[in-house]
């Protein structure tokens, strides 16, 4: 899937993230835990280098809890870095992150030497909320829709940890086709820059071979359909999204889809593992050497024509 939706704030905050670097001491990336692995920035893992991090699953009341458990340890593989798995519905667990800041950084946490940390994550994964809940008090803008965040900003947390905030940040081209449709089905981009039928088709096609039995329950259907226009066209029935003469409004059903799934509606699940993602690396690091030999084939030929 093509994402063409990068505004300008993202490019500044990618630019200020990296003259940023070196006054910070930690990173703290917020990750959808329905999605960890496409909800990484890439470019976080390129200029970290050594230094520490957290990665914060959030949404956990969304995803299914042994996937989150095998993330968290697929995850905690990489050198220094720790993973803590939340939801919005959990009791506060500022104190925590906390202790793992100190426990990340020992030689720094005094007013003379604060730890320097730098928060980040993908549009409308709930960064802002969790800046709100580790402040004590509403500093960050929240919402539904992504991109509420667009200027940096320094946060004293009063506990001798400053807090650098960012935009919610996506990247110009995300390589993992699969992992676009899931950005987009999670809400990570704007609706306006989707098409609902679009990413439903491929929502569809995923449910009917790994979670039939979700599907049957939320729409009160006797059998799984047979694929993925019957499934929209059955919510479209169920759920009153007809046109004139009675045929289903395919947009309008996959919209309802969509957001079912958003929602928690349809369960709570996920939508990667570790073991699959690593198939789709190999998979997109295949196609992308066959282009760049493509690529380099061509100039070959485009010089000896010279």
């Amino acid at each position: 899937m093509s994402i063409n939706w990068y505004p300008g704030h993202m490019h500044k905050a990618q630019k200020e993230i990296k003259q940023r670097l070196p006054e910070v001491d930690m990173f703290i990336e917020v990750l959808d835990a329905r999605i960890p692995y496409s909800s990484e920035n890439p470019m976080l893992a390129s200029i970290r280098a050594d230094k520490p991090c957290i990665k914060i699953l959030n949404k956990t009341d969304l995803a299914q809890a042994d996937k989150t458990k095998a993330w968290q340890e697929y995850l905690e593989r990489n050198k220094n870095t720790k993973t803590l798995a939340l939801n919005l519905n959990q009791p506060n667990k500022s104190e925590q992150i906390f202790s793992l800041c100190q426990k990340l950084v020992p030689n720094k946490g005094t007013k003379i030497s604060p730890i320097t940390c730098l928060i980040t994550g993908i549009p409308n994964v709930g960064k802002s909320t969790l800046i709100n809940t580790l402040a004590g008090r509403t500093i960050a803008k929240t919402g539904n829709e992504p991109a509420v965040t667009q200027t940096q900003q320094r946060i004293d947390l009063g506990n001798n940890i400053i807090l650098f905030d960012t935009p919610g940040l996506l990247w110009p081209k995300v390589e993992n086709e699969d992992s676009g449709y899931r950005l987009a089905i999670t809400g990570a981009i704007k609706d306006t820059a989707i098409e609902y039928d679009d990413i439903a088709y491929y929502a569809a096609e995923y449910f009917l071979k790994e979670h039939p039995d979700a599907l049957m329950e939320r729409y009160s259907l006797d059998e799984p359909p047979k694929n993925e226009t019957a499934l929209l066209e059955s919510i479209g029935k169920k759920r009153g999204a007809l046109v004139s003469g009675g045929r289903v409004n395919l947009n309008k059903a996959s919209a309802i889809f969509i957001h079912d799934y958003r929602s928690g509606t349809l369960g709570n699940i996920t939508l990667e593992t570790p073991k699959m993602i690593e198939l789709e690396v190999a998979k997109t690091e295949k196609i992308l050497a066959e282009k760049a030999a493509l690529k380099a084939a061509r100039k070959k030929n485009w010089k000896n024509k010279k």
